[in-house]
């Protein structure tokens, strides 16, 4: 059981690795600061969870809910992270590492003041999320929903948002977060008509 994982690492101040957990399901628990290495969680729901800084290595998460937990300042390195959903959670200052996201809904989550660094991120939404003073570097993305996200503060060069959705994302006045991205002629002409230029 994890509940009973996490118990053994508190009191051996210790960290939770090489397992296997299936079909949990963990309720207002306190998972802060721990560190978890070479595990894998699938079917596992968190609901509330306190998991601020915590540490993920090597750790693989598929078809799990973390939904409205709190992951502030938590550090991901070569985690992969399939199908699973995290609804309204903070992941401020969250630094993210050789991160594989495929498939997630992360919908109105924070992201404010986060790193990726070497990460892809495929078919995920993150519709109405929070993506504000962001740093990207060597960041790929593949089909994902960003309509509503707020990018205020964060540059988005090099990163190639074309076949992203990007309907309604919110920039500062000037759109410089936008220069050096790449995007297509159809997302091209709605800036264009948000920025007030009219077309002919």
């Amino acid at each position: 059981m994890l509940a009973q994982a996490v118990e053994r690492a508190r009191e051996m101040d210790d960290y939770i690795g090489e397992a296997t957990f299936e079909g949990e399901n963990l309720e207002n628990l306190d998972l802060s600061g721990l560190r978890i290495e070479s595990v894998r969680l699938t079917n596992c729901t968190f609901s509330g969870c306190d998991m601020e800084n915590i540490g993920f290595y090597d750790v693989e998460l598929k078809n799990c809910d973390l939904s409205n937990c709190k992951l502030a300042r938590s550090y991901w390195k070569n985690a992969k992270v399939t199908d699973c959903k995290a609804l309204g959670s903070s992941f401020d200052r969250s630094s993210f590492k050789g991160l594989s996201l495929t498939g997630g809904i992360f919908s109105y989550s924070n992201y404010v003041e986060t790193f990726w660094e070497n990460c892809t991120v495929k078919e995920c939404d993150f519709k109405d999320a929070f993506f504000s003073e962001v740093r990207f570097k060597k960041v790929a993305l593949s089909r994902v929903n960003f309509s509503g996200v707020s990018f205020f503060k964060t540059a988005l060069k090099n990163l190639d948002l074309s076949d992203c959705s990007i309907d309604g994302i919110a920039f500062s006045d000037t759109f410089a977060e936008l220069r050096g991205a790449k995007i297509s002629a159809l997302q091209a002409v709605d800036l264009a008509v948000r920025l007030g230029i009219k077309i002919v």
